[in-house]
């Protein structure tokens, strides 16, 4: 794609941060709460992998199985 187009196409796009005014733009993120939407987000994944053990038994004991055939022949 020419350059000329690809500039107009991103142009048209309007993401770029001077087309946002300064109200609408978002405050960077604290520690805090990246750390809170992290602690949800593992939260959501553990709750995801439980349900799928419960709802597919066989396939989460192989997998129980394979990782602990990992774990016993684990070298330190």
């Amino acid at each position: 794609m020419p350059d000329s187009k690809r500039r107009a196409r991103s142009a048209s796009a309007g993401d770029t941060a001077d087309d946002i005014p300064a109200a609408e733009r978002p405050e960077p993120e604290t520690d805090a709460e990246r750390r809170r939407r992290r602690a949800v987000f593992l939260r959501e994944l553990t709750e995801a992998r439980e349900l799928r053990a419960r709802v597919q038994p066989r396939r989460a004991r192989a997998a129980r199985m394979r990782q602990q055939m990992r774990m016993r022949t684990f070298r330190w």
